[in-house]
């Protein structure tokens, strides 16, 4: 598929996958395919910067690679490794076969065979469907010295393997990172993407969402795990939910076949929309009640 020409087609072709983004969104996803810019997304965990590479790779038919971020993370994880038991194998046959041209097995060894590639240097390879969407989840959990290779590798497109040379991607990958925003991430990394900050959704989009992924759900109940959800980011608790848990507490009600909330459920179910025990307590019964109380009351107002 083709990159959307308009504004107002990047928001259809992300909702024919689900995704329902605003129009500031929409409009640097736009620019971003526009360019050629990789887009860097920062946000409190939960509220769709990952999903939205998902919604690009599955609306454009491209094959999404994910680097999953974490501390430690080096250039040679993220780009390539040896498979040292093939090569140990290869060696050891090699011996027991004899007259082996050293200089011939060395050249094999570090030959193409035996190279495993990794996110970044999958990405620089030609796909028939168009260049891939690279994901660079949540960078904000690796150290400076992965950032500064990372700008080397997005300003060129391309990588080095001292065994193989030099490779370059003959197209640019569409390039997404995202950010939960642990730690900053440094300018100069910043200043060669297009930016955005994904925000929680207002409340007539997030209703939206949730319809768009759980399309069964009533009218009513849908409302009600919505306001109550919004009111419960208000909370001082440790960590606010995000979209992706309101959509997994309405999944765990549906299962339940619940029609309608009530305090004792919404406390038998906290474990859905809150991961810290603090957070559950400081939640449960009356304050549940609340909660819905204050929720239904912002319904009827509205």
């Amino acid at each position: 598929m083709q990159n959307p020409q308009t504004i107002d087609a990047v928001q259809s072709m992300l909702s024919d996958t689900g995704y329902v983004c605003g129009r500031a969104l929409a409009t640097v996803v736009f620019l971003s395919l526009r360019l050629g810019r990789p887009l860097f997304l920062e946000g409190e965990a939960g509220v769709g910067k990952t999903e939205i590479a998902k919604a690009l790779a599955a609306s454009l038919g491209r094959r999404l690679i994910r680097l999953q971020c974490y501390e430690g993370l080096d250039a040679a994880s993220a780009v390539y490794e040896w498979n040292f038991p093939a090569q140990m194998i290869a060696i050891r046959t090699a011996e027991a076969q004899g007259g082996a041209d050293r200089t011939a097995l060395q050249k094999e060894l570090f030959g193409p065979d035996y190279l495993v590639e990794r996110p970044l240097l999958q990405a620089m390879r030609p796909d028939e469907n168009g260049a891939p969407v690279l994901l660079i989840d949540e960078l904000d959990r690796t150290d400076e010295p992965f950032e500064a290779f990372l700008l080397e590798a997005l300003s060129d497109f391309q990588v080095t393997i001292p065994e193989l040379g030099t490779i370059k991607a003959p197209e640019p990958p569409i390039v997404v990172l995202t950010s939960n925003r642990t730690r900053e991430v440094h300018d100069a990394l910043k200043r060669r993407c297009l930016y955005h900050w994904v925000d929680y959704p207002d409340f007539q989009r997030e209703v939206e969402i949730l319809h768009s992924r759980e399309p069964g759900i009533a009218d009513r109940l849908s409302r009600e795990i919505v306001a109550f959800v919004q009111a419960l980011r208000t909370e001082d608790i440790f960590k606010k939910p995000g979209v992706a848990e309101t959509i997994d507490w309405a999944k765990c009600l549906l299962a339940l076949d619940v029609v309608d909330l009530s305090p004792e459920l919404i406390s038998d179910t906290l474990g859905a929309i809150l991961k810290y025990q603090d957070d559950i307590a400081k939640i449960q019964n009356s304050e549940a009640a609340r909660l819905l109380r204050e929720a239904r009351e912002t319904l009827d107002a509205g």
